[in-house]
């Protein structure tokens, strides 16, 4: 064992150096951190440490599937979640295990279980490699928060919140997504506001609310859905408003089985309205022929990433100011039980969708006035409510998040976001570009921070796919000669 900080002295000796050469860092124990530790500990030498960081004291959830309300469903069928590809029904056989512990019926593998269930099987998988003979005693589980990072010849440091620096020779940027931005036309102090409610995700977000209130969630997407879930599911009587600039609600996946095989995918033309005439064309003949839309938004999904990354910038720029909302709400679906719901809520009144741009939010009386004007008439209208809950969608330009190790990143030049604001920087192998373009060859990144380079890295099989592809880069980056311990931290 070694001190954290014995490989940055003048005296540290060979096998000291080494040993921190063959430690990979993660940073951030949600689902991407958790699934590339996994990955790494199967794919690299034994000589290889892994140090997985978490800020928070819960390791394998992370935000998305911490959640403790049932009824927030994941938007993929259980068949489908699987965290190896090697073994596809690895998440159904674990439920049918834990359904036959209990006494439960078993999900069938079309079936939308509930995302903190799911998060359950993460964390279990993580047990699982810390007890596994010659894997488990080379993962390190540490809790705290990476604030920085320094390169040092050979090797980095992690600087913590606390004080303590990690050694390690590569580190894996898994952050996760940041809470939305601050909405336009809110006052910077709004955040101090006692009805303002930044992160959908908080535990206070729904707290305290008296059930007849009017609540306001900014956004339409899939966090304003669970948001709407929660207030029905907390008993709310009081009206529900959501406001966006189109009111496009994420749709509901289809109510029975349509699946297009890749084999019958025609060539995809990377100039974009040509794409989009191919999608609509595609879809409607689909529809004729009794299928269904969502075959042919699926048969896309094997191809997704090829067709960003081959577009040209200026496409793809034209998709993100035209198409990407109507993209999002027929790619990322609802489960059918959670769209029942929602059509519900709309139908009884309680749920409304305004479309609109905010002008002003300010106080009025104990809660806070919204001016806005509507899409259709040009018209300003004004909603009273309680609360107002940020459900906008992840903040991912990262020149604006307030995140420590943000900061550092981009203030030493480690880092810089990508030209569309989607994230960082990265190449195709998941390296971090500095600031200056150089591509870093200590410094990668996993998950939603790489929205920029491969478009579709939100879902599951994306994210499990990305996790392999890096862990086998990884391991071929540090198949050295062998470390003598595990550095301590």
């Amino acid at each position: 064992m070694i001190a954290p900080r014995s490989c940055y002295r003048s005296d540290a000796t060979a096998s000291e150096r080494e040993i921190v050469q063959q430690t990979i860092a993660v940073i951030g124990a949600g689902f991407s951190g958790t699934l590339l530790a996994l990955h790494l500990l199967r794919r690299c030498p034994p000589t290889t440490s892994v140090v997985l960081i978490e800020r928070n004291s819960g390791f394998g959830r992370g935000q998305a599937y911490a959640t403790g309300n049932a009824n927030h469903l994941l938007n993929v069928p259980a068949g489908r979640m699987s965290a190896f590809r090697d073994r596809p029904d690895d998440f159904v056989a674990w439920l049918q295990r834990q359904a036959g512990a209990d006494g439960t019926a078993a999900p069938a593998p079309g079936a939308f279980i509930s995302r903190g269930l799911f998060g359950n099987y993460v964390r279990h998988l993580l047990e699982v490699e810390r007890q596994a003979p010659g894997r488990g005693e080379r993962l390190l589980l540490l809790q705290g928060d990476v604030v920085g990072l320094r390169k040092h010849p050979g090797s980095l440091a992690l600087l913590m919140a606390d004080g303590r620096e990690v050694p390690a020779g590569l580190a894996v940027l898994a952050v996760g997504n940041f809470p939305p931005e601050l909405p336009p036309g809110a006052d910077p102090g709004a955040v101090d506001r006692p009805w303002y409610r930044p992160d959908p995700w908080a535990p206070d977000t729904f707290s305290e609310l008296d059930a007849d209130a009017p609540v306001l969630l900014i956004g339409t997407g899939l966090s304003t859905v669970d948001g709407v879930v929660s207030l029905l599911d907390a008993g709310h009587r009081g009206p529900i408003h959501a406001l966006s600039r189109r009111g496009l609600l994420p749709r509901s996946h289809a109510r029975r089985a349509d699946v297009i095989l890749p084999s019958q995918v025609p060539p995809l033309p990377t100039a974009l309205s040509a794409l989009t005439r191919l999608v609509r064309d595609q879809a409607r003949r689909r529809v004729t022929q009794g299928g269904s839309w969502h075959a042919v938004v699926d048969a896309l999904r094997p191809f997704t990433q090829e067709l960003w990354q081959a577009m040209a910038h200026d496409e793809k720029a034209r998709f993100l100011r035209h198409l990407r909302p109507w993209w999002d709400v027929h790619r990322h679906r609802m489960a059918v039980p959670v769209a029942e719901r929602i059509e519900a809520a709309l139908a009884s009144g309680q749920f409304r969708i305004h479309v609109g741009r905010i002008r002003q939010i300010r106080d009025e009386g104990d809660g806070a006035a919204v001016d806005f004007r509507r899409r259709a008439d040009g018209q300003e209208e004004t909603l009273t409510v309680a609360r107002i809950v940020n459900c906008a969608g992840p903040g991912c330009d990262y020149d604006r998040i307030r995140d420590p190790l943000v900061r550092d990143l981009l203030a030493t030049g480690h880092a810089r976001p990508d030209p569309f604001r989607l994230g960082l920087d990265i190449t195709g192998a998941c390296a971090v570009r500095a600031a200056d373009g150089a591509i870093s060859r200590r410094i990668f990144a996993v998950g939603p921070v790489t929205k920029a380079a491969f478009w579709e890295m939100t879902a599951v099989p994306d994210i499990r796919r990305q996790c392999e592809a890096l862990a086998e880069h990884l391991a071929a980056v540090v198949a050295v000669s062998p470390p003598l311990a595990v550095p301590a931290v």
